[in-house]
């Protein structure tokens, strides 16, 4: 773990605390479910997370309702834009609905057709684009500025990161301190907001994050002491194909993040059959980084209490079928 960034730091407990207040009843306080057979598999003691039964089906509703929550009346009502392959998308438009503003989400062409479908169900308005081509970032900044339109990035924003630690904040409350904590990577919003929370309600716990073997800029970026941009990756984890960290999110990861880990999209295969056969829950590809890092990936964690964040389910039953063919659940 690096030492700290004063610019890091300036996102602190007190943030996530007021988004817990500010987004209340308004979120789903997701359950931390248990395995008797995972716990026999890594010889641990594991608790999972489940933000696939949060409201849109993953973490993303917490720091988006916080963040357009936190804008006042007259602000939301200049509409709300927002870049995403998918999760963020349909929590800033169903946030956007219940809070009583205009939302247009800008999506890559080859983002899944359910989340494409409930974003526009939620009532926004979605332009796509090329994600191999073009630049979401450019296309948002300049929509913005002609259309007048509020904009709210996935991950790279106080708000956003003070609303996913939400979810750290309520497995510490619920289970108590841990040992170890595996948090899904991929423009590092629920990464940066849960080692907070961690360090505030934790803090011998060791922290890590993991992201797809094909997109590992976070990786890259911890080893490096600086942001690394890579090329678009191509994993099934949609929902972690970013090209880089945020400039918020970066110097909290690097300052209170012990290690960045990989896995593959076999493993996330195995761990989305653990979780439908073993568990009986869906969870999508991206959803199952952290937990493969233990359940398919073997990280050392025998005789441990460890945190797991489960961060979604949105993935269609065509995916899922055609993902899970090779494996028993098949046969």
């Amino acid at each position: 773990m690096s030492g700290p960034d004063s610019q890091g730091m300036e996102l602190g407990f007190a943030a996530i605390e007021q988004a817990a207040a500010r987004i209340g009843q308004s979120v789903r306080r997701t359950p931390a479910l248990t395995s008797r057979m995972a716990n026999d598999l890594t010889r641990a003691h594991l608790f999972f997370k489940c933000e696939n039964f949060q409201r849109t089906g993953s973490f993303k509703f917490r720091g988006a309702y916080n963040a357009i929550a936190a804008l006042g009346h007259e602000r939301r009502r200049q509409g709300i834009l927002a870049y995403s392959s998918g999760n963020h998308a349909q929590a800033v438009a169903l946030a956007a609905q219940m809070q009583g503003a205009q939302a247009t989400i800008i999506m890559p062409h080859d983002a899944p057709v359910m989340k494409v479908e409930a974003t526009k169900a939620y009532g926004a308005r979605v332009v796509r684009y090329d994600r191999y081509q073009q630049n979401r970032e450019e296309i948002g900044d300049k929509m913005a500025r002609e259309a007048g339109l509020v904009l709210i990035p996935p991950y790279d924003h106080a708000d956003i990161i003070a609303g996913q630690g939400t979810a750290a904040r309520e497995l510490f409350e619920d289970i108590g301190e841990l040992d170890l904590l595996l948090v899904c990577l991929g423009g590092g919003g629920l990464l940066a907001g849960s080692a907070i929370a961690a360090r505030a309600l934790s803090p011998a716990c060791r922290i890590i994050g993991v992201e797809p073997e094909a997109g590992n800029d976070g990786q890259q970026s911890l080893r490096a002491g600086k942001v690394i941009r890579i090329p678009a990756p191509k994993s099934i984890a949609d929902g972690a194909l970013t090209t880089h960290l945020g400039q918020l999110n970066f110097p909290i990861i690097q300052a209170l993040v012990d290690d960045i880990v990989t896995v593959s999209d076999a493993e996330l295969i195995k761990t989305m059959a653990f979780f439908a056969e073993r568990m009986k829950i869906i969870v999508e590809p991206t959803g199952c980084l952290a937990a493969a890092a233990v359940l398919a990936a073997s990280m050392p964690c025998r005789g441990q209490r460890v945190g797991i964040m489960v961060s979604g389910g949105n993935v269609d039953l065509a995916t899922f079928t055609r993902l899970l063919g090779g494996t028993g659940m098949a046969n």
